[in-house]
C-alpha cells in the first residue's frame, strides 16, 4: 500500500513538473513565468530528494530558487523601470541638461 501511495506522489509530480514547465515557456507575462519558474524549481528540488539525491535537491532549492528567482524579480523591477524613461543614463543626462538652461539664464540677466 505505502509502494502505491509514493508511486502515486511521483507521477503526480511528474505530471506537475510537465504542466509548470509547459505554463512556464508559453506565458506571456514576465512576472508569472519568474513565479512559475520558482515554483519549478522547489517541486524539482522535492524531486530530487524522491530520487535520493539530497545534495542536488538542496543545490536546487539553494540556486534554483532560493538565489535565481530573487535575482529575476530584481531585474523585472529594473526592466518596469526602464520602460517607464526611468533609466540611470537618461536621469544623468537630463539633470546636465536642466542645469544648462538655467546657468545661461543666469548668465543672460
Amino acid at each position: 500500500m505505502t509502494y502505491f501511495i509514493f508511486t502515486l506522489f511521483d507521477i503526480m509530480l511528474v505530471l506537475t513538473l510537465l504542466w509548470l514547465g509547459w505554463r512556464l515557456l508559453n506565458t506571456e507575462d514576465i512576472f508569472k513565468a519568474v513565479v512559475l519558474f520558482i515554483s519549478f524549481g522547489l517541486l524539482m528540488a522535492i524531486a530530487w530528494v524522491r530520487m535520493r539525491a539530497p545534495d542536488v535537491a538542496l543545490a536546487e532549492a539553494a540556486l534554483g530558487a532560493g538565489l535565481t528567482g530573487p535575482l529575476f524579480l530584481s531585474a523585472l523591477r529594473r526592466m518596469n523601470r526602464t520602460r517607464k524613461g526611468e533609466r540611470r543614463l537618461d536621469s544623468d543626462e537630463n539633470r546636465g541638461d536642466e542645469h544648462e538652461p538655467e546657468q545661461e539664464q543666469k548668465q543672460a540677466v
